[in-house]
């Protein structure tokens, strides 16, 4: 039986979802400090048409904060495991009500993650 490398164990795909170390979850949380939420989740939760919306803003950036409204029941650390599910990206952490996505743009890649 042949081992992987730890890189390569580390940086495999799941499905379409991509694992990161927590020394590039960090620094994606730390992109994310400048960022203001495009995305708001409301009382309607998460529809499809959100998730597409969603999944269309991946196109334009590689790093995406969406914020859950008070009036959503939802726990918004389960909602971004959905849309992250859904749209092929990682979710990086909730803060409070907000959520941090990401996805690399595999065609023209602006973030650089540490190794």
């Amino acid at each position: 039986m042949e081992l992987n490398s730890g890189d390569e164990f580390r940086n495999r795909e799941k499905g379409n979802e991509m694992e990161i170390t927590s020394k590039q979850r960090a620094y994606l949380r730390s992109l994310s400090n400048n960022l203001d939420a495009i995305f708001q989740i409301g009382k309607a939760s998460l529809t499809p048409e959100m998730t597409e919306a969603i999944n269309e803003a991946f196109s334009n950036r590689e790093l995406i904060k969406v914020s859950v409204l008070k009036n959503c029941t939802d726990d918004p650390r389960e909602l971004g495991e959905m849309i992250a599910e859904r749209t092929g990206a990682v979710m990086v952490c909730t803060i409070g009500k907000k959520i941090i996505l990401y996805k690399k743009d595999k065609e023209n890649p602006q973030i650089v993650l540490p190794r």
